[in-house]
């Protein structure tokens, strides 16, 4: 049989190649790292959401050596004041670029998609490399010294199996002293291959290493959807936030509109009080007047702490001053409530089929029912066929060449019955146990939401009627505002009259656009529920993305009606109907 000539130079430079990427730079692990998440986010979003975003986690400062960022430096970062006027807009910019909380689930779907790259990887050919060098000999004898080196590798196979390749080489050369003839020189080289298949336990899809797998690229699906609903999450809280914002905003104006008419009824009133108002009457609109002080006051210092939390959220140094843009609860109060005619059953048939909460609760409800299997698969007896092969070199100091007469293999079966099942049978039972509990968190996630809806829909409509209302509670404080103002210089009303006119109108006004920004933030929360919006699209909060995709037999009255806004008796909600 012709000599099989198996040179060592490759194995050689596999080794320099390990040690070469060994001292490789921390740079090349890092952009390593990222290519390959980036990858796995950009493919798991494509075919979630049928599109890709960009998506990166570096900030300002990772570019930089962590050592030259000092605490000093984020001192003074956060020690800014400069003074701008935000726009919603620039706010949601803003947001994007400098929220913490942002940041943090853009880290979280990376670390999702990297703990999938450690998954995949057990799957892929894995190199090991290990040497041993060494002397010995004694005083005055023979010296000696030598070199073990092994190099692998193995691979992981989806049928549950592991497949490894080994070539070794030992060596030992006696080089000094009167008993170191050449002939005690050796060198051996060993190519052998193994192969281990499970065929009843563990084969396939029940192996832990394929489990595992698969429950890693399910987590990166699940984080995608929790990724892409919390950027829609986020847009809104911005906007509530803004326009809660604004309505303390009008509100302080209403204040302190309030406290100038209170300054001007009580000089009125001390004028008069020569010839016809009492000290009674003075006294109580210099208490009212102190009363509309305090109150504006309050606002101020509520507005300007609620900027500052603002602030906290975009991420700007609370040390910035910014100026809001009036113009967006303008447009808002201008349009009008944007309805929302769809039916609550409907409704919550929209959210099953899109919003990523609901649609990763039915998919880890499959996971606890893939459970079972697994476990129940260890009920199985152990059965693998096992296989090897070697070759070692024929002569005692060839490196090169190897005799495949000299090849020897084996294979096999290895049968383990499970006579114990003790742990297997409650590991079992557990699993079953868990089914049970994905059952009821399953159907309470589905209650949950519909509640939600429900509610959202009925404050939808609670608000509507409220902005009805106080429209026309608004426009009648102003007349009898007037009408009271008008008798009481004619001597005709009391000051407590003109108190509570005053009362009532800064109330009302208030009212009203506490009603509008309602009104605002429950649509855009029934939007986000139902699992429809769009916050990439220009000034989301104005849009309608529901009226396109409504079917007739989608739209319905909400579980608040009140049928062409007229108020009902309290039996349909309160009795069953006849």
């Amino acid at each position: 049989m012709r000599p099989l000539k198996l040179c060592f130079t490759g194995a050689c430079g596999i080794c320099f190649l390990a040690l070469l990427l060994a001292g490789c730079s921390t740079a090349h692990h890092r952009n390593s790292a990222d290519r390959e998440a980036y990858g796995l986010i950009s493919g798991a979003e494509r075919q979630v959401l049928g599109q890709t975003n960009a998506f990166t986690i570096d900030t300002r400062y990772s570019a930089r050596d962590p050592d030259t960022i000092l605490p000093a430096e984020i001192i003074d970062d956060r020690s800014a004041t400069n003074s701008r006027k935000l726009t919603i807009e620039q706010a949601l910019e803003l947001a994007v670029q400098n929220s913490r909380e942002y940041q943090t689930r853009k880290e979280q779907l990376y670390l999702t998609a990297l703990s999938l790259t450690t998954a995949t990887h057990q799957f892929a050919p894995i190199f090991t490399h290990s040497t041993d060098a060494g002397f010995e000999g004694t005083v005055g004898g023979p010296h000696g010294m030598g070199a073990n080196t092994r190099l692998s590798v193995s691979k992981l196979l989806k049928t549950g199996g592991n497949l490894s390749l080994t070539l070794a080489n030992d060596l030992f050369r006696w080089y000094a002293g009167p008993a170191a003839p050449a002939q005690r020189n050796t060198a051996r080289n060993i190519v052998s291959v193994n192969l281990v298949q499970p065929l009843l336990r563990g084969f396939g899809v029940n192996d832990p290493a394929v489990e595992n797998l698969t429950q890693a690229e399910r987590n990166l699906v699940y984080a995608i959807r929790e990724y892409s609903q919390f950027q829609d999450q986020f847009a809104v809280g911005i906007v509530d936030d803004y326009f809660q914002l604004l309505q303390i905003r009008s509100d302080l104006r209403n204040s302190y509109t309030n406290y100038l008419r209170r300054v001007e009824t009580t000089r009125y009133t001390e004028a008069r009080s020569v010839d016809r108002a009492s000290p009674l009457d003075v006294e109580d609109v210099r208490f009212q007047e102190l009363q509309a002080r305090i109150s504006y006051v309050n606002t101020v210092t509520l507005y300007l702490n609620r900027l500052d939390a603002f602030k906290l959220t975009l991420g700007l140094p609370v040390g910035e001053t910014i100026y809001l843009d009036d113009t967006p609860l303008q447009v808002v109060d201008q349009a009008g409530p944007i309805p929302a005619d769809i039916s609550r059953e409907a409704a919550f048939r929209l959210a099953t089929e899109r919003h990523a909460t609901l649609l990763n609760a039915v998919d880890e409800f499959e996971d606890a029912k893939r459970q079972i299997r697994l476990a129940a698969d260890r009920f199985k007896p152990r059965l693998d066929l096992t296989g090897s092969a070697s070759l070692a070199s024929d002569a005692p100091t060839d490196l090169t060449e190897f005799d495949i007469d000299n090849l020897s293999y084996s294979g096999g079966f290895i049968l383990q019955l499970p006579l114990e099942t003790l742990p297997q049978r409650n590991a079992y039972r557990q699993t079953l146990i868990r089914f049970e509990q994905a059952i009821r968190t399953l159907g309470l996630t589905l209650d949950n939401f519909k509640q939600r809806i429900n509610g959202s829909l009925r404050t939808l409509e609670q608000q509507r009627l409220n902005i009805l209302s106080r429209q026309a509670a608004l426009k009648s404080a102003e007349r009898r505002l007037a009408s009271v103002m008008i008798l009481f210089q004619a001597g005709r009303r009391e000051v407590r009259d003109v108190r509570e006119a005053q009362d009532n109108l800064i109330e009302a006004q208030n009212a009203i656009t506490a009603s509008i920004v309602n009104y605002l933030q429950a649509r855009l929360q029934l939007l986000l529920d139902i699992g429809v919006m769009e916050t990439d699209t220009e000034r989301f909060w104005l849009g309608d993305p529901l009226t396109p995709i409504l079917q007739p037999d989608m739209r319905g009255a909400g579980p608040l009606d009140m049928p062409r806004d007229e108020i009902i008796p309290p039996n349909q909600f309160l009795e069953p109907a006849p």
